[in-house]
């Protein structure tokens, strides 16, 4: 992977990587020093938010690149606060180690100008080995959550975190989980990652007290696999057509998602699926909204028998959303791209006031 006559450590420091000051970016925000001393775009402390969502981004292609730069006029425009990556950030088979050079060619240089922090969660392709997107190798996430401590923007300080804004009254949480484990395309031969496995009790058990003690108005669970789906991958349970089995059904993450996440957060972040989809809140979930958005670099098309209401969706474009969140609700804006001019077209907006729990 490595770039011909530039080692991965050069190319990582000529983009804000190790030892390297963080200049000044287009929205003007200037890294600072963490408490761990890794040079940081700040967390917002405000109570109105722009939040960016991108999924499945991780190309390194010209549609990637089109997109952000989209993403990036929009932001110059709205302003920005957060980002969020939907997994699938380094494609075929994720990074051979922290310092490789596709941390900054799909992501550092695509994403340059947007200058917050991202907030991160690892997708099946990020954590495969022999097989691209296999998701048989979860070790391998490692390293992205290796790089948290050096990039300015990425952040993934491990497979699952919190992020509450502001953190001393949050109108807003995010809680990132990792759901590879639970729904790979082969078995996990890792003890620590079976389904049933230490990481898969820790996280669950996480997730489930983080959720209860959070004292946000708004509660975002986000991860690579979605719930529900009209796209080809389907609903957990039966992705790809399959439904038995402990892995490629991911019978575990809709388990994970119906006992722990609905009826307790407003809204399911996630990517997978290369299309861009604002579901409704579904009568048997609780209140919880399903969000896909996963066509920053590719798209898929949609399920031959979708099985899910919709308030809107595109299957065969490019795109991203924008969440503007306050105290009394959280508008969602879908916007798709021209691959070839770079521009993007606001296709949907979406408001909700509801939240669960009043």
């Amino acid at each position: 992977m490595q770039t011909q006559g530039i080692s991965r450590r050069a190319m990582l420091t000529g983009v804000g990587g190790v030892g390297t000051a963080v200049a000044l970016g287009t929205f003007g925000r200037q890294a600072v020093a963490a408490e761990d001393g890794t040079a940081k775009f700040p967390l917002p402390d405000k109570t109105e938010l722009n939040v960016l969502i991108t999924g499945d981004a991780g190309t390194g292609t010209p549609e990637q690149f089109a997109v952000a730069a989209a993403a990036r006029k929009l932001c110059e425009r709205r302003g920005v606060d957060l980002a969020i990556g939907l997994g699938d950030n380094i494609y075929e088979n994720g990074p051979e180690d922290v310092l490789d050079d596709e941390f900054t060619t799909k992501f550092e240089e695509p994403n340059k100008g947007i200058d917050v922090p991202w907030l991160m969660v690892l997708g099946n392709h990020d954590t495969s080995g022999i097989i691209p997107g296999s998701g048989g190798r979860p070790s391998r996430g490692d390293h992205e959550i290796a790089y948290h401590q050096h990039s300015a923007r990425w952040y993934m300080p491990d497979r699952h975190y919190s992020v509450a804004v502001p953190q001393r009254a949050p109108v807003a949480e995010f809680f990132a989980i990792d759901t590879t484990p639970l729904s790979s395309y082969v078995l996990q031969t890792d003890p620590e990652y079976h389904w049933d496995g230490p990481f898969a009790h820790k996280q669950r058990a996480w997730l489930t007290d983080s959720l209860a003690a959070s004292r946000a108005h708004w509660k975002f669970v986000f991860a690579h696999h979605p719930l529900r789906n009209n796209g080809t991958h389907g609903n957990a349970g039966a992705y790809e057509g399959i439904t038995c089995g402990d892995y490629m059904s991911g019978k575990h993450v809709k388990k994970l998602y119906e006992e722990v996440v609905c009826g307790k957060a407003e809204f399911i972040l996630s990517g997978h699926d290369h299309t861009l989809q604002i579901l409704d809140t579904g009568a048997d979930h609780h209140g919880t909204q399903q969000i896909v958005c996963g066509a920053a670099a590719k798209t898929k098309g949609k399920a031959d028998q979708p099985e899910n209401k919709e308030f809107w969706a595109a299957y065969d474009t490019l795109g991203f959303m924008m969440l503007s969140i306050n105290a009394d609700r959280v508008v969602t804006d879908a916007y798709t791209v021209d691959p070839e001019t770079s521009d993007y077209q606001h296709a949907y907006r979406h408001t909700r006031t509801d939240r669960i729990g009043g």
